[in-house]
Formats: C-alpha cells, sequence, structure tokens
C-alpha cells in the first residue's frame, strides 16, 4: 500500500511541479507587465490609452482561442500536411502533443495576466481621466469601463471558443506556421518533438 503511495507521488512530480513553476511565472509577468502598462498609459492621451487596453484585451482573446483550438485538433490531419513538407504542419503537430501545456500557457498564464493588467489599465486610465477633470465621479466611470473591460473580454472569449472549436484544424495551423517561421528566424526550438500520437 506504501509502496502504490510512493508511485503515485512520483506520477503526480510532474503536474505539480510544472504547476509550481506556472505560478511563478505568471507572478512575474504580471507584476512587470502591469507596471510596463501603467507607464506606457501616463505617457499617451486619452485615446491612445483606450486602443492600448482594447490591445490587451484581444490579446487575451486571440490566445484563449488558440489554447482552445489546439486542445481540439485532431494531430492525424496533419500527418499527410507534414510529409509533403508543408510550410508549418510539423510544427502543428507538435503543438498538438503539447496540447496541455499550450493550453495552459494560452488560457491560464496569458489569459490571467491580460485579465490582470487591462484592469490596472482601466484603473490607470480613470486616474487620468480624474486627474485632467475630465471626470467628475470616479466610482461611478471605475464601474462602468471595468464593467465594459469585463463584458469585451468574456464576450470575446465566448465568440472565439466557437469559431476556435469548428476552425480549431485551420487555426492550428496557422500557429504552427507562424512558431516555423520564428523558429526559422531565431534558431529557438519552442517546443520539443515528441513521438507519441495523442489519440481522443
Amino acid at each position: 500500500m506504501a509502496y502504490g503511495g510512493k508511485n503515485k507521488l512520483k506520477q503526480d512530480k510532474g503536474p505539480l511541479w510544472r504547476g509550481l513553476h506556472m505560478g511563478v511565472m505568471t507572478f512575474i509577468l504580471s507584476i512587470l507587465l502591469t507596471l510596463t502598462a501603467n507607464s506606457v498609459l501616463t505617457l499617451f492621451g486619452l485615446f491612445s490609452s483606450i486602443l492600448i487596453l482594447l490591445l490587451i484585451v484581444g490579446t487575451g482573446i486571440v490566445f484563449d482561442i488558440i489554447g482552445v483550438a489546439v486542445t481540439a485538433t485532431d494531430e492525424s490531419s496533419f500527418h499527410s500536411m507534414a510529409a509533403k513538407k508543408v510550410h508549418g504542419a510539423a510544427h502543428a503537430i507538435r503543438l498538438v502533443r503539447h496540447a496541455d501545456r499550450v493550453s495552459s500557457f494560452c488560457n491560464d498564464v496569458v489569459g490571467d495576466i491580460c485579465g490582470t493588467v487591462s484592469g490596472a489599465a482601466a484603473a490607470s486610465i480613470v486616474f487620468n481621466l480624474l486627474v485632467h477633470d475630465l471626470i467628475a465621479e470616479q466610482a461611478v466611470v471605475s464601474l462602468l469601463l471595468v464593467g465594459l473591460v469585463a463584458a469585451f473580454t468574456v464576450g470575446g472569449k465566448a465568440a472565439g471558443k466557437y469559431l476556435a472549436l469548428y476552425r480549431c484544424r485551420e487555426i492550428t495551423h496557422q500557429v504552427g506556421r507562424i512558431m516555423a517561421w520564428f523558429e526559422s528566424r531565431l534558431g529557438l526550438n519552442v517546443l520539443a518533438d515528441k513521438g507519441k500520437m495523442r489519440r481522443r
């Protein structure tokens, strides 16, 4: 009984370590990106600040789409493409074989960071409006802006999930092409190859 428990503990070290690693990385990136976003927003006007806020929200939606699409894709659909040397097909297979890590990074890490940074950006916009005497009621404007950000984020992700499920193959292939381009330009191996096929 004790032997089985030790084996189970050994098997659980991988997910536990990965979770700890993702948590620490999210913590550090959230702080850095929030500080950067606040610093950048103070240098731009209201219109530019709103565009930056929409860019942050849009980034979270796009990465959420990628995470869902890669998880929903069957890797066998890319085998013939990879055999024909279609650009990005081999990288798409790697994405699908690492679907758990891709989903965790895109949906959890990037998604949570964008949510945190967008909230901080919204607060910074409200503060700048207050400083320049463009608003009288800070609480009301804060509630409205935070509500709009949440609405755009949730609504965008809901529409994005529908798109990701019905266009998962095309989205995964496009991400594979982008990843192949970055690897050829920078010489970085983003995801290691896995020999085992992921079946459903």
